[in-house]
């Protein structure tokens, strides 16, 4: 996996394949390659959901509390399911639940004294593990703060970096943003007494085009720089898994006079992450996805720490006062600088222990062996799907997959989205039926995310296999529906 030959990944494949005697679309290419994967052994720190385990689809039995598969032709219910729904919610860590038994246990036998007492003292529970999370997104300590859930973060640091003025009042961000991005942004406008419609830039593809030209994201903010007051994008787009370039976007904003800030969703601990030294005014981001915490875990924000002093909090808590004083209860505000004053209220510690056993995952490894992996690996998924479902002019009845992501690796992550010329929810429903967890996305896309943590190779090729199966039936059912 050696990231510098050239072409990668596809000649590494290629190469590999060579040296094996087989070709690409060869099983015996994805056993290799997991056998000689250096972080294989990461798999084993998760709980991977048995098919037999996933919610009964249409063709289940149901009694009680057991399902039983009424055609064993699809799939083996004993099997580990294929996994690819990391960019929706990502797996739980094998150490969660005895990291939270702790805790509970903690609370049964000392009370109150759990506050400052134990491995992570619940008064400190967030502290105990931000330095793991500030590695992963390459920023500093103090410029991290875990708390809230990201549009909360979001809320609370666009009331301070957003503030308008008669000439400089706008928010530019993607048309297709997340909803609970647009609706801060609308919000936050709302809250200023501004015009949605004339105050809200929203950037979109060019006609044709699924995802954002680099070129024309740098050019909006050229021409419409002087009047934005905020640049706020996605990391990693949710729906179509283009990676932004966070740095030039950044350094252009900044030239413009304007704060950047990102949504990184779908960016941590998916992509290799240089928030400090990219200068990145502020960010957010949830940790239920790629950081593995648990569905409503706990968020991280950032602050650059160029901003400690001269960019102060709207909304103040007990949390946001310095810990030296704070239990003096003198109600003298002395604001911890940064990001550290944002924090409203004391971390919840059974939030912080699940969040605190995915981290230590990470901290087995690095993002850079984790992206090294990671780029091979949807790499592979991009040429099995080319191989076997680009369009065919000579066989117009052929089933077609078109990859939106983009193709080229410094411009994606792990998640590919695709779209069928076959019935997408048909062909969803039976990748369901056959143990696949991955995630569709409306109007017509199926997110797949093959995450380097706990995805193998064999993953990869198990899905291609599968899908070709799915869309075979998918189509049958579509014609069998014409006919009656």
């Amino acid at each position: 996996m050696d990231s510098s030959s050239d072409g990668f990944p596809v000649t590494v494949l290629e190469q590999t394949a060579l040296q094996l005697g087989c070709n690409l679309a060869d099983q015996k290419l994805a056993l290799h390659l997991d056998e000689e994967d250096e972080l294989k052994h990461l798999r084993e720190c998760f709980h991977i959901p048995k098919v037999k385990d996933l919610p009964p689809s249409e063709n289940h039995t149901c009694t009680g509390q057991f399902c039983i598969f009424s055609d064993s032709t699809l799939v083996n219910g004993n099997e580990s399911c294929i996994y690819f729904a990391g960019n929706s919610l990502g797996l739980q860590p094998k150490k969660v639940k005895a990291y939270l038994d702790e805790e509970l246990d903690m609370w049964a036998r000392r009370g109150v004294h759990g506050h400052f007492n134990g491995k992570r003292p619940w008064a400190l529970g967030d502290e105990c593990i931000v330095e793991l999370m500030a590695d992963i997104v390459g920023a500093r300590k103090e410029e991290v703060a875990l708390m809230n859930g990201l549009t909360v973060n979001l809320h609370l640091q666009m009331l301070s970096f957003f503030r308008p003025t008669p000439s400089r009042y706008k928010i530019l961000l993607e048309a297709k943003a997340f909803p609970s991005d647009h609706y801060a942004v609308e919000s936050q406008l709302q809250l200023h007494g501004l015009d949605v419609e004339k105050c809200m830039l929203m950037i979109q593809p060019r006609k044709g085009e699924e995802t954002l030209r680099i070129e024309d994201i740098l050019d909006i903010i050229e021409k419409e720089g002087d009047c934005v007051a905020v640049v706020l994008l996605s990391g990693v787009q949710y729906y179509t898994g283009q990676l932004f370039d966070i740095p030039r976007i950044t350094k252009a904003g900044q030239e413009k006079g304007c704060y950047v800030g990102f949504d990184l969703a779908h960016a941590v601990g998916n992509v290799e992450l240089h928030l400090h030294d990219w200068g990145v005014d502020f960010a957010c981001w949830c940790s239920y996805k790629y950081l593995n915490s648990g569905a409503g875990g706990l968020a991280g924000a950032y602050i650059h720490e160029k901003h400690s002093q001269t960019i102060k909090p709207a909304l103040i808590g007990w949390w946001g006062h310095e810990f030296k004083t704070r239990f003096l209860m003198e109600n003298k505000l002395q604001l911890s600088p940064g990001i550290n004053g944002y924090r409203l209220s004391n971390p919840p510690i059974l939030l912080v222990c699940a969040l605190h056993a995915s981290l230590e995952v990470f901290g087995q490894t690095t993002m850079k062996a984790l992206r090294r992996k990671s780029i091979l690996l949807t790499g592979y998924l991009e040429y099995l799907i080319k191989h076997y479902y680009s369009e065919d002019k000579a066989n117009p009845k052929k089933p077609i997959v078109k990859i939106i992501t983009p193709p080229q690796i410094e411009e994606r992550g792990c998640q590919l989205t695709l779209v069928f010329s076959a019935p997408i929810k048909s062909v969803f429903k039976e990748l369901e039926k056959r143990g696949i967890a991955c995630d569709m996305r409306e109007p017509n896309a199926l997110r797949v995310a093959p995450v380097p943590l706990y995805n193998s190779f064999h993953d990869v090729h198990r899905f291609i296999e599968i899908l070709g199966s799915a869309i075979t039936s998918a189509k049958q059912a579509a014609n069998n529906a014409a006919l009656s």
